[in-house]
């Protein structure tokens, strides 16, 4: 399979400036955008599909340097996924994979999560033919299977339609609340293990999450049932279980194996 842009985790630490940037999607400029990730029946799935709904890049304007106006956009990325070995607890995994595969994308940028996510593309990336948001489904599509083996199907679909982005969005914060509730009914002291994330260290290379029942990551994305369900399905994975050892505080809830850990993952 062929794109108009190179892929790989090298791109990982690409930054896109203003004087750089061809167009950008959601972020605080843009009233309304989410990124929602969905297990679903493998009957409710057209694998590998990618769908478009609303203007593509060769018909949105670019950001106009000058005026320092323009080129801001709502968008939703929706990652329909299925497979006998999946479940729920792996759907916010596959939303911050998101972030990683956007991010391997050359003259691509990608940033937070949820309902505060921001996409960015240069002006070399359109100078070299990527105008259309379908391209970047499919490179989705195609990480997402190559990297998942425990994903049989996916689809993507891609909207930058503003009403229909309005629309969907009360959604998607129903589903984000819901996780953030059910990671409520565990307390620190009722597991043995937390969940380190080191996804965000292709931009802060000193940078750890240490995810417990009571603390959820940096990113405000990923809870402890994030933790534990990426942990299993991809164990050399950017996230990884942390035995949290001997109690040092219990005030400032301090174990002796997460500082461990904690030293030895963020360069010290």
């Amino acid at each position: 399979m062929e794109f108009h842009a190179d892929i790989g985790p090298q791109y990982e630490g690409e930054v896109i400036r203003k004087e750089d940037l061809y167009l950008e999607f959601g972020g605080p400029k843009a009233a309304h955008k989410f990124e929602l990730a969905t297990l679903k029946r493998p009957e409710e799935i057209e694998n590998e599909k990618v769908e478009l709904i609303g203007p593509d890049i060769s018909e949105l304007e670019p950001y106009d340097e000058v005026t320092e106006k323009g080129g801001t956009y709502p968008i939703a990325v929706l990652v329909d996924i299925a497979g006998e070995e999946l479940d729920k607890d792996v759907e916010p995994i596959i939303e911050r994979r998101i972030h990683m595969f956007t991010n391997y994308t050359e003259g691509w940028y990608h940033m937070n999560q949820r309902d505060s996510m921001w996409i960015r593309m240069n002006k070399d990336c359109a100078k070299k033919g990527f105008s259309s948001l379908k391209e970047l489904g499919e490179i989705y599509n195609f990480l997402f299977t190559s990297e998942m083996a425990i994903i049989e199907k996916i689809q993507t679909t891609i909207i930058t339609d503003p009403e229909m982005v309005a629309k969907f969005l009360p959604q998607a914060l129903e589903v984000y609340k819901a996780r953030d509730d059910r990671a409520l009914t565990l307390r620190d002291e009722e597991v043995d293990t937390f969940y380190g994330c080191v996804l965000c260290q292709s931009f802060a290379p000193t940078h750890l999450s240490v995810i417990s029942p009571d603390r959820i990551a940096n990113c405000g994305a990923i809870n402890w049932f994030d933790g534990r369900a990426a942990a299993k399905i991809d164990p050399e994975g950017p996230i990884f279980a942390i035995p949290k050892g001997k109690l040092i505080d219990p005030i400032k809830g301090e174990y002796e194996g997460v500082n461990k850990v904690e030293a030895e993952r963020s360069l010290g």
